[in-house]
């Protein structure tokens, strides 16, 4: 049995823990958050307002770390200077600098490190960069990517509003779409950015060009109340694939048009995408690669720092 601590019981841990409660060979053991009030409806944890105290008191293989964005690499090195194996929310840092020290900790600790940048563990992303790779529609032409919604009023100490905590927009949200494209197609030659912040929104636009293609992505925190959406249109020499209010539509150029979000009785020559949670996959994935002795290669260190890079508009 596998025995799991989770510190940063606020949004995303609302993800990962039933994620962790689903798994039959990992006990979900510990939470961790200063906020006493937010581990009240876990009476059957053990639970903790002190980081150290928990990972004294604890015999833990695996720490999750859900905490505010700028915490991410310096509690991922506490415990894995402890011997324990640490899977950590989105993304490592805001500095590329902190990939390598915490890989390099990692690496020297013999233990597992991987960053959750969950679009990696999505079916209908993941069908995306199956089809770039098999090249069954053709080349890629272009892409669209987006991911909108209004600006978070609901973090502890409102953090996320706090450039030098968060990243804003780009961290928060646009970074999902550029990691995806990294992951995907590699490193793109050129980034044109262009964004419109001011104190209560923030919006990105980039254009990335691969040799090829190019992929233009959007992000928001909008003032208004903006429902949250995210979806891509990718166009093929042969096909176009869309996935748009949780649907995954592939279009054709013969003209047919398949539907590989929901189960068919019919035999459309395709294989259907399977209903799958990301959040649960990615913290399978890691697991297995605990017991498997395995270090989590689905997510680079390299690919990271690029990212981040990216981001932060720095050389290579």
């Amino acid at each position: 049995m596998i025995r799991v601590g989770l510190v940063g019981v606020g949004g995303i841990s609302g993800a990962h823990i039933p994620a962790w409660d689903g798994m039959e060979d990992v006990e979900l053991a510990a939470l961790c958050d200063i906020r006493k009030e937010c581990l009240e409806k876990y009476p059957d944890r053990h639970l903790y307002t002190d980081f150290e105290e928990m990972l004294d008191r604890e015999r833990l293989d695996i720490l999750d770390i859900c905490l505010p964005t700028y915490l991410h690499a310096d509690f991922a090195v506490r415990a894995m200077e402890r011997g324990i194996h640490v899977v950590t929310e989105k993304p490592v840092s805001l500095h590329a600098g902190d990939v390598e020290r915490v890989y390099s900790c990692a690496h020297r600790n013999h233990v597992n490190f991987m960053v959750a940048q969950v679009l990696r563990f999505w079916p209908e992303y993941e069908l995306i960069r199956e089809l770039y790779d098999s090249g069954k529609y053709g080349k890629l032409l272009s892409g669209t990517m987006s991911r909108l919604g209004n600006i978070p009023g609901w973090s502890w100490d409102n953090w996320m509003r706090d450039e030098a905590r968060s990243g804003l927009v780009p961290y928060d949200l646009h970074i999902h779409d550029l990691d995806f494209m990294v992951y995907a197609f590699g490193e793109p030659r050129k980034a044109v950015t262009h964004r419109s912040r001011r104190p209560d929104q923030d919006y990105l636009h980039a254009v990335y060009e691969y040799d090829g293609f190019f992929i233009s992505a959007e992000a928001s925190w909008y003032a208004a109340p903006y429902p949250f959406t995210a979806g891509f249109v990718f166009q093929f020499e042969r096909a176009v694939a869309a996935w748009q209010k949780g649907k995954l539509t592939i279009y054709e150029k013969d003209g047919n048009v398949l539907d590989l979000s929901s189960p068919s009785d019919k035999d459309t020559g395709s294989i259907q995408l399977p209903k799958s949670n990301a959040y649960a996959n990615e913290l399978r994935y890691f697991a297995d690669c605990v017991k498997a002795g395995r270090f989590p290669e689905k997510v680079k260190a390299e690919e990271l720092a690029c990212v981040i890079r990216i981001l932060n508009g720095e050389p290579a």
